[in-house]
């Protein structure tokens, strides 16, 4: 029993933005039952209007009118679906949100808009996010501290400035390196870093604290 329980309370403290707001949501439910459905399981609400109060809210929250309640998800756009998303995530006040990528399927002109709507809650609600992305400007606007993973594993680990101004391990700089600019006469010019894995030394490598809260994955020489 106590291990069920810590099983729901984890389940109420994290919760998820998925990638797809197509897929993601139940099309044979209204936007009312799949706002709700969170508020029915972890015993949210006790009454039908309780319930509807909560979701208008929720919804004002992520910038919907309370009359799409009754709506259906193909009645969206990719846009408003993911504000559902967005909501059904914050319906059980979860201290800590994992957003797969929750940018990438949406329309360039709407990413920018889902993402201020992320920063605003992240503040209004006080959120922890694990912001899963490739769009490496997107993730240096949104994110605190940041960690670079390459085939699995975490190769670098520092506070987003740092890691952005001061890459140490090939990996990244290889990355950062394929980031566009603004200007084209820069654009033209620069030279993209190609990154070749380094086999040596496998077994002794680790993430290690190069300089302080900036940790890499190197063996015990500092060698990547």
């Amino acid at each position: 029993i106590r291990k069920k329980k810590e099983i729901i309370n984890f389940r109420q403290t994290v919760q998820m933005i998925f990638q797809d707001p197509y897929a993601s949501l139940n099309p044979k439910m209204t936007v009312m039952d799949i706002i709700g459905e969170s508020l029915d399981i972890f015993n949210l609400v006790s009454s039908k209007e309780e319930k509807r109060s909560r979701v208008a809210e929720l919804l004002e929250l992520v910038g919907l009118d309370f009359s799409y309640a009754d709506r259906y998800p193909h009645e969206f756009s990719g846009g408003q679906r993911q504000r559902i998303g967005i909501a059904r995530a914050l319906s059980v006040d979860p201290k800590f949100i994992v957003c797969d990528e929750p940018i990438s399927a949406l329309d360039v002109s709407i990413q920018a808009q889902i993402v201020n709507l992320l920063k605003e809650l992240q503040k209004k609600k006080k959120l922890t996010y694990l912001f899963i992305a490739h769009d490496l400007s997107m993730v240096k606007y949104i994110s605190h501290r940041i960690g670079v993973m390459y085939r699995g594993k975490l190769v670098e680990l520092a506070d987003a400035d740092q890691l952005y101004d001061h890459p140490l391990h090939p990996y990244t700089k290889s990355l950062l390196s394929t980031i566009p600019q603004a200007d084209p006469l820069i654009e033209k010019s620069k030279e993209r870093i190609i990154y070749t894995l380094n086999f040596e030394n496998e077994k002794n490598k680790k993430l290690r604290e190069i300089e302080p809260d900036h940790f890499v994955y190197c063996d015990d020489k500092f060698n990547f």
